[in-house]
């Protein structure tokens, strides 16, 4: 009997239902001997982004790239609360849960793990490996224990796995893909048999091993809070790791863009119209006076603005559209095309991971002021911009908040922190100096965004200017954290009684990750 992936992983089931039923697969199929492995890594590799579910609105953009500060919508989607007020829309969470195991982690772990690729392609294996950990990581950050180790051994049932163990084995299958990439690097240099079957970086695997060392890095820096032994561990590993990390401003871990739908950011923002600046990224780039805004962003188009940019404020009273139409949007002319790759990771957030390390003394992380400075050029070389006056400002700050259409949502700027390095000043000063400007560079990636702001508290925020949570979500510490969909009481109740366990807490968006402890950041 032929595993129920076969047909989901090539893809030719165009309504699949998003719940366990799809990634659960009978653990006597066989795999389809004819398949060609190679075909199957960019379906893979383009899930991270739910690019083949058409789901990044609200898989991503209506939880985490709102939380993170980057983006709002003009409009509420014909909902009276919603996520940007703290009301989770549980069709929106079902899409963030369940379509990256539908169509990543379950064929990965069935479909693709039966061929035998391990071993008879470790090269391939080692790419499948590192798609999964990108992947999983983004499902854990967003609502903690989650089905990972035992997906696809049961038609009944599925255990949940703390995050803790999941972010132990995301480093133990980062080993593997290192490995295999370095024994293939050795064995065969400059060889690319993935060069037609790769949407991140062409088959290069010299770039997908600087990528590998670079997640851990990231991995690791999550848990300073938690498990600062293994963190350290973890992150001296990664910066003495052969092979190097992504340090050039051309290495950006991005996936091509579906060639049905274009660009998730271009889709949703000039197709849809629904993508718009939030208020806090606009206090720190006007404020900053930053090159970088024109291009990730364009100007309001409202009569009388048309020279300023202008965000929408999290949890405001947004009127039916076109109210809040023509303030400022993602610039889908120049920067979020139709074909723009959509980022992963960029060098620039290493050379921050970096900054991060050297303030807290880990060993090969190099000097702090060098890679602070070093991670915001890179970001303005990737972006076409000069920054060289930029990293030696003192002064500017990020601004007031001004809603001109409804002074209710005013606020003052939430930080004075300024841009240029200050060797002399505490830990946490240089620790929110460098997550502000790291935020900047990441944009729009706002799912590794929204956890480094939970980890850290920086960027300072605008909070939600109505919370309708009921008290479940404090206001000041902002949202922590997704609900699991309902599907799973019903369809999985077994294996969410043991996550909701492992959870600690009740199921809502003010408890706290593992990872995500309420203690100083030093």
């Amino acid at each position: 009997m032929k595993s129920i992936y076969i047909a989901g992983i090539l893809f030719v089931l165009a309504g699949c239902t998003k719940n366990f039923k799809d990634y659960n697969t009978d653990p006597t199929g066989t795999p389809n001997q004819d398949l060609n492995v190679a075909t199957l890594f960019i379906p893979l590799e383009q899930e991270i982004m739910y690019i083949q579910d058409d789901g990044y609105q609200t898989g991503q953009n209506l939880n985490a790239d709102v939380y993170a500060g980057y983006a709002m919508p003009d409009q509420t989607f014909g909902q009276a609360l919603d996520n940007a007020n703290y009301v989770f829309i549980d069709s929106w969470n079902t899409e963030a849960f369940s379509s990256i195991y539908t169509k990543l982690i379950g064929p990965i772990k069935n479909q693709l793990a039966a061929t035998g690729v391990s071993t008879t392609n470790p090269d391939y294996w080692a790419i499948a490996l590192i798609v999964e950990v990108e992947a999983i990581d983004r499902i854990t950050d967003k609502f903690g224990p989650v089905p990972y180790s035992k997906v696809g051994t049961s038609m009944v049932s599925v255990p949940y796995d703390s995050q803790q163990s999941i972010y132990q084995q995301m480093f133990l299958q980062l080993d593997t893909a290192v490995a295999n990439l370095q024994a293939y690097i050795a064995a065969q240099p400059g060889s690319k048999p993935l060069a037609s079957y790769d949407a991140i970086f062409g088959g290069d695997y010299t770039l997908w091993l600087k990528f590998a060392n670079s997640l851990r890095l990231r991995l690791a820096m999550h848990l300073v809070k938690v498990d600062p032994a293994t963190a350290q561990a973890q992150g001296q590993k990664a910066l003495s790791a052969g092979g190097g990390l992504l340090s050039a401003a051309t290495d950006v871990a991005a996936v091509l863009a579906s060639s049905a739908n274009g660009n998730d950011y271009w889709q949703i923002t000039d197709s849809y119209g629904d993508n718009s600046m939030n208020a806090s990224i606009q206090s720190y780039m006007t404020g900053y006076n930053d090159p970088r805004l024109p291009v990730y962003f364009m100007p309001d188009t409202n009569a009388g603005h048309t020279s300023q940019y202008t965000g929408i404020r999290i949890g405001c009273n947004i009127p039916p559209k076109p109210f809040y139409s023509g303030f400022s949007k993602y610039n889908y002319n120049t920067t979020f095309t139709i074909s723009a790759p959509e980022v992963i990771m960029t060098a620039a957030e290493v050379w921050f991971l970096k900054a991060e390390a050297a303030v807290r003394g880990w060993t090969g992380a190099g000097d702090a002021k060098t890679d602070y400075e070093t991670g915001i050029l890179t970001s303005m070389t990737q972006y076409g911009v000069n920054g060289a006056t930029y990293i030696t400002d003192s002064t500017s700050k990020p601004a007031d908040y001004v809603d001109y259409l409804n002074a209710t949502n005013n606020a003052p700027a939430q930080s004075t922190i300024t841009i240029k390095w200050d060797p002399t000043a505490s830990n946490e000063v240089q620790l929110e100096r460098i997550i502000t400007q790291k935020w900047l560079a990441m944009f729009p990636e706002g799912q590794e965004a929204w956890t480094e702001f939970r980890r850290t508290g920086y960027p300072r925020l605008f909070p939600v200017v109505v919370n309708n949570s009921g008290g479940t979500i404090d206001t000041k510490i902002q949202v922590r954290r997704l609900a699991y969909p309902h599907s799973e009481a019903t369809q999985n109740p077994a294996g969410l009684k043991t996550g909701l366990s492992l959870l600690g807490g009740p199921d809502n968006g003010g408890t706290r990750l593992w990872w995500d402890i309420a203690k100083g950041n030093f």
